[in-house]
């Protein structure tokens, strides 16, 4: 990766984690404006980023609730 998209994926994974820890699911966006005004690859590098991290999150999530319903015996329902 180049510098541009280190940076960005840094910031994605501060900017997640801050995010659940206040419990705002939105905040990244916030950032993303403020980016954009300053740094239009930037901003799209750091979306692109937040969008791939949430993405996986939430397969991640997916695959642990089936994983717990095969082993449950429930996966059919």
């Amino acid at each position: 990766m180049g510098v541009t998209e280190d940076l960005a994926d840094a910031l994605a994974r501060d900017v997640l984690a801050a995010q659940d820890e206040m419990g705002q699911e939105r905040f990244y966006l916030e950032v993303a404006k403020m980016l954009a005004t300053v740094s239009p690859s930037m901003e799209e590098g750091f979306m692109t980023a937040v969008r791939v991290r949430l993405a996986e999150r939430r397969a991640r999530e997916f695959l642990d609730r089936k994983m717990a319903a095969h082993r449950k015996g429930t996966a059919g329902v």
